[in-house]
């Protein structure tokens, strides 16, 4: 998100109702609903804002392993019931929080995005309305409320107008899912965050098979049956498998004097890849999994679309599929074609994309 405007924005004229009423929805990834008939500007119907509320919009990382999911429940701990809480004790009084994109309980976010409004009322004098809060101020204090969590956070808060909706104004969503190749058991410190493929993958033919699914296609084979989307015409802008360094890890004594010996920092050292040393050839050192990610950028997805996407391509990888069978599951058009679906565990909301008011 831009980070040009510190300072909160005049309200505009209008604004949308919080949930607006007949809106075509189309189910995303993991529980998430989006709306699928609308351009990306388009709001449905408008009212009168409350001109004595500032619209925060926020972006927020979490861990999704301990969170129920993402929308609010009765009794289940969720991401939207923690933040609602977190807000409720900023302010002194309730808020209602919408998200950009729901997710299913065991899916991570680098940077989901939400909007909520806020009522600043003096504490001294009751009914005394303050100018609102800057963004930053917004920002620390909700976060002091949210370290006892410890796996969740905002990350950025910014002042919108009140016709500005997190989910209708979203312009483009990526999600990425961690992949870790290798025949030792995962590491106790990526339990939950990956998922573990115990035999080698193919890369060049996981590439290929990305170019098969890219663009835009009737993805009615990776979808859940139970996506409620009028529509599975849905256009993937990007899906892409690539090997990174495995992470977190830390330099090996070995590393750090070869570093140290041929003058190299990560500071200045712009490739990024599989490291040189074999780990686990000294005592306690574990061998390292190979790390896979896999990037997928589009607009909206359909229920499971990501996830159904990712286990074709671990098939292809391990050799159970081949890049033909891909294009005729495509082609099948059913929603029991793509079986292989990924665990949540290692899917990642990664970033938003907005067309943010200056």
């Amino acid at each position: 998100m831009p980070d040009n405007s510190k300072h909160c924005l005049p309200h505009s004229e209008t604004a949308e109702k919080e949930r607006p009423s007949k809106v075509p929805k189309t189910l995303l990834p993991d529980g998430e609903e989006e709306e699928g008939e609308f351009e990306s500007g388009g709001i449905p119907e408008s009212m009168s804002p409350n001109p004595r509320l500032q619209r925060y919009l926020v972006a927020i990382e979490y861990i999704g392993t301990r969170f129920s999911g993402s929308q609010k429940q009765p009794v289940d701990r969720t991401v939207v019931g923690v933040l609602e809480e977190a807000f409720h004790k900023f302010i002194g009084q309730p808020v209602s929080v919408s998200l950009s994109s729901r997710t299913d309980a065991g899916v991570h976010a680098l940077a989901n995005v939400c909007h909520v409004d806020v009522e600043r009322i003096s504490k001294r004098k009751p009914g005394e309305v303050l100018p609102p809060h800057e963004p930053e101020v917004v920002r620390k204090a909700v976060n002091h409320f949210l370290q006892r969590e410890g796996d969740i956070m905002v990350t950025d808060v910014r002042c919108v107008p009140a016709d500005f909706h997190s989910r209708f104004k979203a312009q483009e969503r990526t999600y990425f899912y961690r992949l870790l190749s290798g025949p030792d058991l995962l590491s106790a410190f990526e339990k939950d965050r990956a998922w573990h493929i115990p035999e080698q993958l193919n890369l060049l033919a996981m590439k290929e098979a990305c170019n098969v699914l890219v663009g835009h296609h009737d993805f009615s084979s990776f979808r859940a049956s139970g996506c409620q989307a009028k529509s599975p015409i849905r256009t993937l802008d990007e899906l892409s498998i690539t090997e990174v360094v495995p992470t977190p890890y830390f330099p090996s004594i070995m590393e750090r004097e070869h570093n140290s010996a041929h003058g190299e920092d990560a500071s200045n050292n712009d490739k990024v890849g599989v490291p040189s040393f074999e780990a686990g050839s000294v005592f306690g050192i574990r061998k390292r999994h190979r790390c896979y990610v896999i990037a997928a950028r589009g607009r909206s997805f359909l229920y499971h679309q990501v996830r159904l996407l990712v286990g074709v391509l671990k098939c292809v990888g391990t050799g159970e599929i081949t890049v033909s069978d891909v294009r005729r599951i495509l082609d099948a058009k059913t929603v029991t074609a793509a079986r292989a679906m990924a665990p949540a565990c290692g899917l990642y909301l990664g970033q938003v994309k907005y067309d943010l008011p200056r």
